[in-house]
């Protein structure tokens, strides 16, 4: 057993501050929130915390690791003016020259550095049309050799080969699901990292895919992770072709249940919100992801039942993707105060909640023992009523201190228990020769 003394417990919903308690782990659980919890537990490991902040893990709810070699890219990118080409110029040659290796080092990296930022857990959304078998176990290695929970799924479309390559994404999401499953039974390794069944925004899906996806999700019992209304394109083509608007369209297909998870949804109409609520889906929203691509802005946040926050690939810093959410909300003249957006981050616990079939995202006896620690010096008083407005306005990524994940320190003091400066040494090279192959593609 370990005792984390001497913090202050910070928990988001329901909101409240402890200060001066102990925090007692036994195994990958939380035993026992309280006072002078070790003399409780006389054999007892115990650390010293020194009044750090203690928070439930922070989650980003969507992400793309597959685009961690892409920062400060120098490949030939044609001039892109809308979303549509930003896609086809630069995400879809990214992804098209992933191998396993590079696709290795991108999640394996993107894992560091979420960690260090806070995060405990990641959701993430993969796609590499020319390494799909496989190809989410290797993300899986990353995850595991940094310590990160989280979930991945493999981005079925047909944007590149049809039906060809619609049954490749479908067949690896089920063959990951079933190793995922396969490890569990197993029980050899941490049971970190689970399965979502993914697909690209459904202008990128057929008909025939769509049936392939629910079958994969009767088969293997997990939910649909899917791109949606990112671009108002995205709902114009589900007109045009198939005179249904996106989310009536996927739940013909029984797509929509509470598993599901729908990424970005700009421009939703009030049908496929209500059914989304109706049918207890999540939208997560990624602002910084919205104003780089510069599609638009979600004015209707308050609507939805189930919201959480993502990055949509723009690393995992969730400290800095809630302030952009609230100030871009602020700025389009949105309703809502930083304890919604405080509210909506912690939202990813529920999504792992539904996923692992755990108790996360609390403070209390039973639940898992994924902490973010932060030193945090607070001029002004912290309490429940303020939380949100200490994450807005003060608190940040560098106040990251330690970071707990099953009950296991996988960054402690500022550092990670192994060296990692050999790994970013070759990232770099690796990324080096990614973008070379992107330039030689089409």
């Amino acid at each position: 057993m370990l005792i984390l003394k001497n913090v202050t417990a910070v928990q988001f919903e329901p909101a409240s501050v402890r200060e001066n308690v102990d925090i007692a782990i036994d195994g990958a659980e939380i035993r026992e929130v309280g006072s002078n919890l070790s003399t409780k537990y006389p054999g007892a490991e115990v650390k010293e915390m020194g009044g750090k902040l203690v928070m439930p893990g922070i989650v980003c709810s969507h992400n793309h690791f597959y685009s961690g070699l892409s920062r400060g890219i120098m490949a030939n990118i044609a001039p892109s003016p809308d979303f549509i080409s930003t896609l086809k110029n630069l995400w879809w040659r990214l992804d098209r020259a992933l191998d396993e290796e590079s696709l290795y080092y991108s999640g394996l990296i993107c894992s560091l550095e979420a960690i260090k930022s806070g995060c405990t857990a990641v959701i993430d959304h993969h796609a590499s049309p020319n390494y799909i078998a496989g190809s989410l176990n290797t993300l899986r290695k990353g995850f595991l050799k940094a310590g990160l929970r989280g979930m991945t799924c493999f981005e079925t479309t047909d944007r590149n080969g049809g039906v060809r390559e619609l049954q490749a994404g479908v067949e690896e999401n089920i063959a990951f699901a079933r190793q995922i499953d396969q490890a569990k039974a197993e029980g050899k390794e941490p049971y970190l990292v689970e399965a979502h069944i993914g697909a690209h925004a459904p202008f990128t899906v057929s008909d025939e895919g769509l049936g392939m996806l629910r079958e994969a999700i009767k088969a293997t019992g997990r939910g649909l992770h899917i791109h949606a209304a990112e671009d108002s394109y995205d709902v114009s083509h589900s007109h045009d072709k198939y005179g249904k608007d996106l989310i009536v369209r996927l739940a013909e297909f029984d797509l929509i249940d509470a598993k599901t998870l729908v990424a970005h949804g700009l421009y939703l109409s009030s049908d496929d919100i209500a059914l989304l609520n109706e049918r207890d889906a999540f939208l997560v929203h990624n602002a910084r992801s919205n104003m780089n691509n510069h599609v638009g802005y979600n004015h209707r946040l308050a609507e939805y039942r189930n919201l959480a926050l993502g990055t949509d690939g723009i690393g995992s810093d969730m400290f800095e993707e809630l302030k952009f959410a609230f100030f871009k909300h602020r700025d389009a003249g949105g309703p809502l105060w930083p304890d919604s957006f405080t509210r909506f981050l912690w939202n990813g616990n529920r999504l792992l909640e539904r996923n692992f079939g755990a108790k996360f995202g609390r403070l209390e006896a039973g639940y898992k023992a994924d902490l973010t620690l932060c030193a945090y010096d607070c001029p002004t008083p912290l309490a429940a009523q303020n939380i949100g407005g200490h994450l807005a306005f003060g608190m940040g990524s560098g106040s990251v201190d330690s970071v707990m994940v099953e009950g296991r320190m996988v960054y402690e003091n500022g550092a990670f228990p192994f060296d990692v400066e050999p790994l970013y040494a070759e990232a770099a090279k690796v990324a080096a020769r990614l973008w070379q192959r992107m330039d030689a593609l089409d």
